[in-house]
């Protein structure tokens, strides 16, 4: 049963990492609806199924990565400079988020609010730039600063980083793309601190466990990024946005 309930949340990990639906707030709430406890609720296993979508992230967009060091270290040096703030504000408000924001009130806020901004920037965005190339320090600052944001459960790192661009008058799905190359070094850098841990005492957890789950989220991770960079070339975010509405009004029945 362990097992399955490994695969689950490594699937529910993958998809909504990068949808804009906030992986975060998806966690908390299986778990919280469900009951699930044990080692598949521990930041351990957590720090597992990103790893899966670290690698979801690095198969999927290896051909840009060696694009940028090699030819495009502008851009590169955008991503860098992109990422301080999430960084910094990772470190400084660790113990805040992990034990103060976890509550599905605040899921439910956020859900919200974030999914009203959402619309806006699909309204008044004028989504000029087609390119990733004419991106500025500005826009790159911008929605590194607006990546800060997602540490808050509810709010959707993919969804803020990709309204931030919107708002920056990017092509939605350049402002995706852009979000996920700028979610890498974030990602990868809480895998690596967090798993040391693992890596420093291997015989604590039950590592079938966490590859399974590691497993299941690179799998749908990397069809869910296919998913929603063709998808956005098409059509606007608002069905993830009523999507949010739902799960905030399904959180505030079970909570009322």
């Amino acid at each position: 049963m362990e097992a399955i309930k490994a695969i689950i949340l490594g699937i529910v990990q993958g998809i909504t990492e990068f949808l804009p639906i906030s992986s975060t707030a998806h966690l908390i709430l299986f778990r919280w609806f469900f009951g699930w406890e044990g080692e598949i609720d521990s930041l351990t296993f957590d720090v597992a199924i990103h790893g899966g979508t670290l690698l979801a992230l690095l198969v999927y967009f290896y051909r840009d990565w060696i694009n940028l060091f090699l030819n495009d270290r502008r851009l590169l040096l955008f991503i860098a400079i992109a990422t301080i703030p999430a960084g910094a504000a990772g470190l400084l408000l660790h113990d805040i988020v992990e034990h103060t924001l976890r509550d599905p009130l605040i899921i439910v806020f956020s859900l919200i609010g974030f999914g009203v901004l959402m619309l806006v920037a699909e309204k008044y965005g004028k989504q000029k730039k087609e390119s990733l190339h004419t991106i500025t320090l500005k826009d790159a600052i911008f929605i590194g600063t607006a990546q800060a944001i997602a540490l808050i459960p509810g709010v959707s790192r993919s969804g803020i980083t990709i309204t931030a661009g919107l708002f920056r008058n990017l092509k939605r799905e350049s402002a995706a793309r852009f979000s996920f190359l700028l979610s890498t070094p974030i990602i990868g850098s809480a895998v690596f601190l967090e798993g040391k841990n693992i890596l420093a005492n291997p015989d604590k957890y039950n590592l079938d466990i966490f590859a399974m789950g590691f497993i299941s989220a690179f799998i749908s991770g990397f069809f869910a990024i296919k998913f929603l960079l063709g998808f956005l070339k098409r059509y606007p975010l608002n069905v993830f946005v009523y999507y949010r509405f739902i799960l905030a009004s399904v959180i505030l029945f079970v909570i009322l």
